[in-house]
């Protein structure tokens, strides 16, 4: 930097930007239910908080916000949209339908719920990646096949990307579950974390090359 004084030329030396001073941190909301919420964890072992640490190791700068809600229902994520995505937020990963599917609850209500607010956060110019859920064997195929087939269908039709199964690497594994056999333990919200890292990556990368 050069500062006129007394007629005078003077160079001030400036330290150079670092990579910390360019980064933007892109600012994310988990919408989610008790999966991301953290139920019967400790809030540091939430999937959100867990997340934006391996994201930071990557050297991605991020500001999260956890707005997952236990035994919520995409119904109810939809209730609670505007309040739970703040104004500012460029990105919104979307993870909801466990409790839908758990109740057996009619494939067209999460699909319609799904749909809305999907439409509701790109009228926003809010970018979203959609996680995707499996219903439980106990229902049937034909529920099965309904239900499993919202995410795909969503992603395709509102272009968005797809983590095809939010459990991946977890489900089943009694070893990553909590007593009640569904919620990850710490370590299962590790294996979460890192299954999905790579989409949340590019996801993050696709906001960053094209800001809201």
């Amino acid at each position: 930097m050069w500062l006129l004084a007394a007629g005078l030329m003077l160079a001030i030396p400036m330290a150079p930007a670092t990579a910390q001073d360019l980064a933007r941190p892109i600012k994310l909301v988990v919408l989610g239910d008790s999966l991301s919420a953290g139920y019967g964890l400790a809030a540091s072992s939430a999937f959100p908080v867990r997340l934006q640490a391996a994201l930071k190791d990557k050297g991605i700068a991020t500001d999260m916000i956890n707005a997952g809600v236990s035994g919520d229902t995409t119904s109810g994520g939809l209730g609670r949209l505007d309040w739970s995505v703040p104004e500012g937020t460029e990105g919104v990963i979307l993870e909801l339908g466990a409790n839908d599917a758990l109740r057996g609850t009619d494939p067209k209500v999460p699909r319609a719920a799904l749909t809305e607010i999907i439409q509701r956060l790109q009228k926003r110019n809010i970018a979203v990646l959609l996680c995707g859920m499996l219903a439980p064997p106990n229902y049937g195929a034909d529920y099965a096949e309904k239900f499993n087939s919202i995410y795909p269908d969503l992603a395709r039709e509102f272009n968005v990307p797809l983590y095809p199964f939010f459990l991946e690497g977890v489900a089943g594994n009694t070893s990553l579950a909590l007593a009640d056999g569904m919620h990850p333990t710490p370590e299962g919200v590790d294996v979460v974390v890192k299954n999905i890292l790579p989409s949340v990556e590019a996801f993050v990368g696709s906001i960053s090359k094209h800001p809201r």
